[in-house]
């Protein structure tokens, strides 16, 4: 079955071929609307709020190498956003079913289209390259389903899971995104027959999914060639696959699960040796996620909360296993949370008890560390993070994820918001306007 499956996936070298850019735009949109938020201070400014807007997942990365253009889909196809004005551009016209990325070494991005009605998780799909410069674009390899997750460091591989076998039906009709809102569905009663909120429903399916022990493997595509190679394959519920942003063999993925549930973190090597596991639980009802990379491919960050609601911002250094935990405030809770190029901020995205787009503060507490001759490096360096509140999203319905980014220049905050009624994309001024 497994050789089969990698017949389907091979593309013959004929299809790999440059095709001409679809019929589009060459028309630059006009200036976007801003204003200064009146909770913060902050410049806030509307990116884009054409429908169908989508603004890729937090560990995406949507910038080109020298960070002047970011991509993001809409229904009519890709465009660009110029990160000095905000002005955008269409550089594709073409029904794309995922925007995935860009490239690290070129201002390339990656999308895929689905020759079908349904979506690149159930179907058949195609994944293609588009020169963000000229628009023509090309075809790498076809999947028959699947999803494909990350780009390596120097550009020469994709990365991506797939099921090898249907979950139950019920299971695979739940989490379809809404084309008018973006976000995801779930429905579910308890016991007694009762509608469960959204929040209820999401942990009932994922129960079922993760107790359904479909089959998965993690597999990898060479962009040249479109050879398609297996890394590992498994019952256990893969997902959230990363390449490190520097290490070009190194993947991060995930069990994937109720976080008490799973063991989540591990990285391997492409040719599926060295599975390492990145946080080991050690109480009951423990949970750790929403894993991303550091910028410079050291660090593994992640969210992590003990049981009585002790919650941690925690990081671990690949190399040489050092663990450094800041301890998080009940306003500083988010839904996720990423590190400035520079690595010296973080930022969060807020939940219902500090709706904001927030900037974090490190600051380490190294004095234990530091006179604990016994522990060594086994100890987790703690800290506390100090807020620097950005854009109010009190009017936010967290159904739609914000999936906040740093431009390359650390000079913005990207982000996606209904605050004003409707799925948009925003960008918020690191500095103070005021």
């Amino acid at each position: 079955m497994m050789a089969r499956l990698g017949q389907a996936m091979t593309v013959a070298i004929a299809a790999l071929v440059t095709i001409s850019p679809p019929a589009q735009s060459a028309t630059t949109a006009p200036a976007p609307a801003q204003w200064i938020d009146a909770t913060t201070g902050h410049r806030i400014v509307r990116v884009d709020d054409r429908p169908g807007n989508y603004g890729l997942y937090f560990n995406y990365n949507p910038f080109t190498p020298d960070g002047r253009q970011m991509v993001y889909l809409t229904a009519e196809g890709i465009r660009v956003a110029d990160t000095r004005d905000w002005t955008t551009r269409l550089v594709l016209r073409e029904k794309v079913d995922r925007l995935l990325f860009v490239g690290y070494r070129s201002a390339t991005a990656y999308y895929t289209t689905s020759p079908t009605s349904g979506t690149a998780d159930e179907g058949a799909s195609v994944i293609w390259s588009v020169d963000l410069a000229t628009g023509q674009r090309r075809r790498i390899a076809d999947l028959p389903g699947g999803r494909i997750a990350s780009i390596n460091a120097d550009d020469t591989l994709l990365a991506g899971h797939r099921e090898l076998a249907p979950p139950p039906p019920a299971i695979a009709a739940q989490g379809k995104r809404d084309p008018k809102t973006g976000s995801p569905g779930y429905a579910g009663v308890d016991a007694q027959g009762r509608p469960l909120s959204f929040a209820q429903a999401k942990e009932q399916w994922m129960e079922a999914r993760l107790a359904a022990g479909v089959p998965m493997e993690i597999f990898s595509i060479d962009i040249r060639t479109g050879a398609r190679r297996t890394i590992t394959a498994s019952k256990d519920w893969l997902n959230h696959v990363q390449f490190s942003p520097t290490d070009p063999t190194l993947l991060m993925y995930c069990h994937e699960g109720p976080w008490h549930q799973v063991d989540r973190i591990w990285t391997i090597r492409t040719d599926g040796r060295d599975k390492r596991k990145i946080h080991q639980r050690l109480m009951q009802g423990e949970i750790a996620g929403h894993e991303y990379w550091a910028p410079d491919g050291r660090t593994i960050w992640y969210d992590l909360i003990m049981p009585q609601g002790v919650r941690w911002l925690a990081g671990q250094d690949v190399a040489d296993g050092k663990r450094r935990w800041y301890a998080l405030k009940p306003t500083q809770g988010s839904y996720h949370f990423s590190s400035s190029p520079d690595g010296r901020t973080f930022s969060g995205d807020g939940s219902n008890d500090g709706k904001y787009i927030s900037l974090f503060h490190p600051r380490p507490d190294d004095s234990d560390r530091a006179r604990n001759t016994l522990g060594g490096d086994t100890l987790v360096a703690t800290g506390t993070l100090e807020t620097q509140r950005l854009a109010d999203l009190a009017k936010h319905d967290y159904t739609l994820e914000p999936n906040q980014h740093f431009t390359p220049d650390s000079k913005w905050i990207v982000y996606r918001s209904n605050m004003e009624g409707k799925p948009a994309i925003y960008a918020v001024e690191v500095a103070k306007a005021r």
